[in-house]
């Protein structure tokens, strides 16, 4: 595929053996010990797919992860050694792909890179006329097939798990949605811990509407779901 990947581990065996398995299917890889270090490359030069670990200790990694969600959809894969519901959680809410926890089997890992670059690949190839399409509420423009958003004149940062449960919403503008509908279209399952993704995501969006002044609001409908409603 010859795919520019970058790689985040403090551990540089780990390291070490994700690369020999990823260059030995032919993709370029570039590994960093920190986060820090991926993440001025990445404003430099971006990459097709990012692999992150979240234990490396000098750095936030979720909060990097979500810097570069709001600069690009590219696939990312988040790697743990740690079985914490709250990271996978959070970590699902920000938009990442893939949440593998340690030892990592490389054969699974390259079979997941592989499928998310395909993808993304995909992705890119939107007829014309499709990426013309468009939904609207109240002062809010979606346009799906290039997964950007507009509020007024200015566009609205959004993750892709924000901009995936926007969408959803302007689809179904006229009713309210339950959570159950929402976890199963959006994350593809239900249960208590796609519950709290659900819940956190809502509030991020809430709190992106405010800060753009939008007169669009979500509201809770105690005990279902949500539904959208305007100001005023």
């Amino acid at each position: 595929m010859n795919k520019l990947i970058y790689i985040s581990d403090n551990d540089i065996l780990v390291r070490q053996i994700i690369q020999t398995f990823l260059e030995k299917e032919g993709f370029r890889v570039v590994c960093f010990e920190n986060v820090d270090l991926l993440y001025s490359a990445f404003l430099d030069k971006e990459c097709e797919l990012l692999i992150l670990d979240i234990q490396t200790p000098d750095s936030n990694n979720f909060m990097v992860a979500a810097k570069i969600r709001q600069l690009s959809n590219l696939p990312i894969i988040m790697l743990t050694t740690r079985e914490s519901e709250d990271d996978y959680v959070f970590g699902i809410s920000l938009g990442i792909d893939v949440y593998l926890t340690k030892p990592v089997n490389p054969v699974r890992l390259v079979a997941h890179v592989r499928a998310l670059l395909i993808k993304a690949e995909l992705n890119k190839h939107v007829p014309a006329a499709k990426v013309r399409s468009q939904l609207s509420y109240a002062d809010i423009t979606i346009y799906p097939d290039n997964l950007i958003t507009h509020c007024k004149e200015a566009e609205l940062k959004l993750t892709k798990t924000e901009f995936q449960l926007l969408k959803f919403m302007f689809e179904h503008q006229n009713r309210a949605i339950s959570r159950g509908e929402l976890l199963n279209k959006i994350w593809g399952y239900n249960s208590p811990i796609g519950t709290r993704a659900t819940d956190d995501t809502i509030k991020r969006l809430r709190r992106k509407l405010v800060a753009a002044d939008s007169k669009v609001l979500i509201d809770t409908v105690w005990g279902f779901g949500f539904r959208l409603r305007t100001k005023g």
